[in-house]
């Protein structure tokens, strides 16, 4: 008897966004003329507003959930639930390479073991201050399509994460609203819980560039407090080891402090060292959790460097 052919996957893009509607705008525009598309493109958005020049366009779908990462991430997977099997997370700002989600595509075809994948990252703006989409075509032109090979790896990158949606399913795994907002390390601890069913792996031939746009992000005071919070709190759940967690903490309070001497003025080191130094005193108290940034304010920040602008389209 002749072997019955695989039904070929059904591949869906969710981008939960919140506050950035031309930064959203332009990267769905820019997934829109991809050659390989995907079933279903989803955007979540607190606010309709939030989606700007899409809530009428019949190749995107908008959904309004609940303000933060994590919730409206969940929302994304409810609203994807019944027809995709794998489900691409992007922020607002990846730019993928033209090649990306064929990739993808190929590797949770040919290892059924994979349950979440996370791509290549050729250039991460979160680490320079922001880049703009022109840089990002460049480094994605020059880079070209590179070789498809997979490594196993302890987590996915928030940014750019595949997942298969069967075992998300079968076993409740959802993204953690106990991480609000941003959702520090939400990625971390997605990764970690769905790894008990399957293998984390990052596809090197997934390519594509994290703008790291600087609008709409957490506020100083708020990140620090979740670069020790959170890791903490996914110690006490399991999904992070102590070992990692600690060091996070560590790189996290040294690089602040270390800003704060050298001026650095991208960053607002001193409202992120305020924070880190909050939630360490909430941990000797026995008062840290995740939650607590909600009960923080939005101070001015102390970085003065104005946010990198991304061309308008003519």
């Amino acid at each position: 008897m002749a072997r019955r052919s695989r039904q070929p996957l059904r591949l869906a893009i969710g981008i939960a966004s919140a506050g950035r509607p031309s930064i959203l705008l332009e990267t769905v525009n820019y997934l829109a003329r991809l050659p390989d598309q995907p079933q279903r493109l989803i955007v979540c958005v607190p606010g309709i507003d939030d989606a700007a020049g899409l809530a009428d366009r019949a190749d995107v779908e908008v959904i309004v959930g609940s303000r933060g990462l994590t919730s409206q991430r969940n929302s994304i997977i409810r609203a994807t639930a019944a027809d995709t099997d794998v489900l691409i997370f992007l922020d607002d700002d990846f730019i993928p390479a033209t090649t990306f989600l064929s990739r993808m595509d190929a590797v949770f075809s040919a290892k059924p073991d994979v349950v979440i994948a996370t791509g290549e990252v050729l250039a991460d703006g979160v680490l320079v201050g922001g880049l703009d989409m022109s840089k990002a075509l460049e480094v994605l032109q020059t880079a070209g399509e590179g070789c498809e090979r997979i490594a196993d790896v302890y987590n996915a990158y928030g940014c750019n994460m595949a997942v298969r949606l069967a075992p998300v399913l079968q076993h409740a795994v959802t993204f953690d609203e106990q991480l609000p907002l941003y959702g520090w390390l939400e990625d971390v601890d997605f990764s970690r819980s769905i790894a008990h069913y399957g293998r984390c792996v990052r596809v090197e031939g997934a390519r594509g560039v994290h703008l790291g746009v600087r609008s709409g992000r957490q506020p100083g005071q708020r990140l620090g407090y979740s670069q020790v919070a959170n890791p903490a709190y996914l110690i006490r759940k399991g999904t992070m080891s102590k070992s990692r967690a600690i060091a996070q903490i560590g790189r996290n309070i040294l690089a602040n402090a270390s800003g704060m001497l050298f001026n650095h003025r991208l960053v607002d080191r001193w409202g992120r060292l305020k924070g880190n130094l909050l939630a360490l005193a909430d941990l000797l108290a026995g008062s840290a959790a995740p939650s607590r940034i909600l009960e923080f304010g939005n101070p001015p920040s102390r970085a003065t460097a104005p946010p990198p602008t991304t061309p308008k389209r003519r």
